[in-house]
């Protein structure tokens, strides 16, 4: 039992944890989510309230680790051991679970378990990011290097001229072979646009062997385990849906063209995906939530006289829906616009994330 016992001596207590709005609150929980979100982390936080001697950390991936002397022997050295907590990391269910106390699984599979519950962890909000963010001095600094190089836990710390290499390295482990790396891009590519998977799979296929079936199915995953996420406009089933990235910045790391209003617009989506279920777009407005009659508009570079003609399409969209209020996100402006039948805010990104 070489295996069980190397990962039995598998010791987390002098790791740092980065403090995470989720945890790990249930005894038996599946955690999904996109690459290097901090899912592993989430777990050394939980395991630090045991002993080390009363939990089994076992990494699925791990080349080292014998998958059928798991199998065989894993329920018997639970026993024998009085172990009160199992990990199974990168569990894709090759065997039925055995007896534990509790039980933590991450896995790229959706997969629902009775008595289980089931946690998506995702990149960090602005709010976490400054929590952690130690080298700069001042909120802006924070934001721009938050929107340059994204939310991801494990690039926050790198110097900052290896934060692209990073990402790109992020991208690369995640792939599973070349198909799967370019499939990738082309989703990144084109996030904030309004392009149907057949659009998207007709551009790629000219570059690349690849069947529909396969790209579909790829995207279908890559959708469940929240790497990518598309927008439905409102009311409207049959519209092409909106693309977004769980990590804004990865199209920096792909590309040299320049789409900056993109990249804003999908890091202001991922502030709002997690807070609210009934998120949809407009003609014209980026963000609507129903429930609130709030528009959000993304506008990096805002200006009052030169937004005169884009206002007016909006207010439009908001008469005939009946919303009642517009926030205007953008890089560093505040103002207030006065409107007899509107409440409209323009606010910085990090002002407006932090309210």
């Amino acid at each position: 039992m070489k295996t069980l016992e190397a990962c039995y001596e598998i010791n987390f207590s002098k790791i740092n944890f980065m403090e995470r709005k989720i945890k790990i609150t249930h005894p038996k929980t599946i955690i999904t989510g996109a690459a290097k979100t901090g899912k592993s982390f989430l777990i050394y936080d939980y395991l630090s309230q045991f002993k080390n001697d009363e939990y089994l950390y076992i990494d699925i991936k791990d080349s080292r680790n014998n998958i059928l002397e798991i199998e065989e022997f894993l329920d018997s050295f639970l026993r024998q051991k009085k172990i009160k907590t199992l990990v199974l990391e990168n569990f894709s269910f090759e065997f039925d679970l055995p007896y534990c106390e509790n039980i933590i699984i991450t896995t790229n599979m959706e997969k629902k378990l009775k008595g289980y519950k089931n946690a998506i962890v995702t990149g960090l909000d602005f709010e976490e990011y400054l929590l952690h963010d130690h080298r700069h001095q001042n909120i802006t600094q924070s934001f721009n290097v938050f929107l340059k190089y994204g939310n991801l836990p494990g690039v926050l710390h790198v110097d900052e001229y290896k934060k692209i290499h990073r990402l790109q390295e992020i991208l690369k482990l995640q792939s599973l072979n070349d198909t799967h790396f370019e499939i990738l891009k082309i989703l990144f590519e084109n996030i904030d646009e309004k392009k149907s998977l057949l659009q998207m799979f007709n551009t790629l296929k000219s570059k690349i062997k690849i069947s529909k079936d396969k790209f579909y199915d790829t995207c279908k995953k890559l959708e469940t385990n929240k790497t990518i996420y598309f927008l439905a406009k409102y009311n409207q089933d049959k519209a092409t849906k909106k693309l977004y990235s769980y990590n804004h910045s990865f199209l920096n790391a792909i590309s040299h063209n320049k789409k900056f209003k993109n990249e804003f617009s999908n890091m202001i989506f991922l502030e709002l995906v997690n807070k609210y279920k009934n998120l949809h777009y407009l003609d014209n407005i980026d963000f609507y939530i129903k429930s609130k009659a709030l528009a959000i508009v993304a506008i990096p570079f805002f200006n009052t006289f030169l937004m005169g003609s884009t206002l007016k399409k909006i207010y439009k969209i908001m008469d005939e829906y009946e919303i009642k209020e517009l926030n205007i996100i953008t890089i560093s402006n505040d103002e207030k616009i006065t409107h007899k039948n509107f409440e409209i805010s323009v606010l910085p990104f990090y002002e407006w994330a932090l309210s």
